[in-house]
């Protein structure tokens, strides 16, 4: 499946549900209480947005994730599925921004796992470890990276729309988070940074990194 509608169809429960409860309110008890789920229903079509992307065809190219604010960029040791020191790339993704994770580089599925407990603020540096994750591993001619979709305070479902063995594109659609949360991008120590904590970047479009030839 593409997951190409320009709303991601998880989001559609939430907006009918706000739009069903407008409704309801404009018959029964019509007053400006009602614009409290009609903007429900609004921020909800905002949230759930799924725009296209141009995702560079370039060789070698890393792309982000997601979109979001990178946190920190870090050398650490990956013992999921690198299993050798690696390349930490920690994006926060706020309420406003677009919630759709994306294929960083073109690969195979290789390895897929969850773990974590708790639902800690995705700006804090221990959620990565302990919050519910969701782990995709992806093996390309270049090597392996590892994404991970991290549950935040308010976020509390992941969804990954890949499976073992899936062939998949740079800049293809991942799956998503839903409301505030995190993303990580794990790549090998080799691979080029070419972003700096701080900076802001669009998921399937900005250049994370390349791998050297």
């Amino acid at each position: 499946m593409a997951h190409s509608s320009i709303i991601a169809r998880e989001g559609w429960p939430y907006i009918g549900i706000f739009v069903l409860l407008t409704i309801f309110m404009t018959v029964i008890w019509y007053n400006f209480y009602l614009l409290i789920p009609l903007g429900l229903a609004i921020f909800s079509a905002f949230f759930f947005r799924n725009p296209e992307r141009n995702a560079s065809a370039e060789e070698g190219l890393i792309l982000s994730p997601a979109d979001g604010k990178i946190m920190e960029i870090n050398t650490v040791w990956e013992d999921q599925y690198l299993k050798s020191s690696a390349i930490q790339v920690r994006i926060f993704l706020s309420l406003f921004n677009v919630h759709i994770n994306r294929v960083p580089l073109t690969g195979e599925v290789e390895w897929l796992a969850r773990s974590g407990s708790t639902y800690l603020p995705a700006y804090k540096k221990e959620a990565g470890s302990t919050n519910v994750s969701n782990y995709v591993g992806i093996h390309s001619s270049n090597g392996k990276i590892m994404v991970v979709q991290i549950t935040g305070l308010v976020a509390r479902r992941l969804v990954c729309w890949l499976k073992l063995g899936d062939q998949v594109q740079r800049g293809e659609r991942l799956g998503l988070i839903k409301f505030g949360s995190c993303t990580e991008l794990y790549l090998p120590v080799s691979a080029e940074i070419l972003v700096q904590p701080g900076e802001k970047v669009r998921g399937g479009e900005t250049i994370i990194g390349q791998f050297s030839n």
